[in-house]
């Protein structure tokens, strides 16, 4: 016979943790070069300008670490990592082969609510854009990415994605001052063929959305070239 174990129920609106928040922090901060490539942190440091304890600071170092942002020495400093342009051209083969099958798979089952919240998103992103809000553009540009993974049924495939996109997404952050409405638009057409029900057209859209990358990085290696690790 089973013995009945009680558990605590899950509070499903609870408040991010201490450690989430410090790796989110860290994380835009990152992102938006405010800790360029080659900058030195310290636990210690960090806890004590935070104004929390070393631990959660530990566990968010170590997050962004396997992530890609951070390179942990022991006994030395951790050192934001250099922007890499094999993680950039890996990170576009991992989301390419992955994202143009959750598109796909979203266009066959998506319901005309959550088409709505799509389109949502994008008509939020088109005010960030015009209202020169780099950083909320970038956010939501990976919610729309995230959503169409989690309602294609498949959103462990952002969970993979997200694991590998940490050089991407400097180099997508940097882009925003001349690539924006390039990814607007690429959204739309999404967008349209999702309206369509056109799995097809919709990989194709997501292939080529991915794909701007490749020309992106060469652009911002000639104005940023100080970020990029030496491969």
């Amino acid at each position: 016979m089973i013995e009945t174990i009680n558990v605590r129920s899950l509070d499903v609106q609870r408040q991010p943790s201490v450690t989430e928040q410090v790796f989110e922090l860290l994380y835009r901060q990152v992102v938006e070069l405010e800790l360029p490539p080659g900058a030195k942190l310290s636990e210690v440091d960090v806890a004590k300008q935070m104004g929390v304890s070393r631990q959660p600071v530990r566990d968010a170092f170590y997050r962004l670490s396997q992530q890609g942002f951070l390179m942990i020495r022991p006994q030395r400093a951790t050192v934001v990592t250099h922007i890499s342009e094999r993680g950039v051209l890996q990170a576009r083969f991992i989301r390419t082969a992955l994202e143009m099958e959750t598109v796909r798979a979203a266009t066959e089952r998506l319901s005309d609510d959550q088409i709505g919240t799509l389109d949502a998103l994008v008509a939020r992103q088109v005010k960030a854009m015009e209202a020169g809000d780099k950083m909320l553009f970038h956010e939501l540009d990976d919610e729309f990415h995230l959503q169409i993974c989690r309602m294609s049924g498949h959103e462990f495939a952002w969970a993979l994605i997200r694991e590998s996109k940490a050089h991407m997404d400097r180099v997508r952050y940097l882009s925003l001052s001349f690539g924006a409405q390039s990814a607007v638009n690429d959204h739309l057409d999404i967008m349209a063929a999702i309206k369509a029900r056109d799995g097809d057209r919709a990989a194709a859209g997501m292939r080529v959305h991915l794909s701007r990358i490749l020309q992106i990085i060469s652009r911002i290696r000639e104005t940023h070239g100080q970020h990029f690790a030496t491969e």
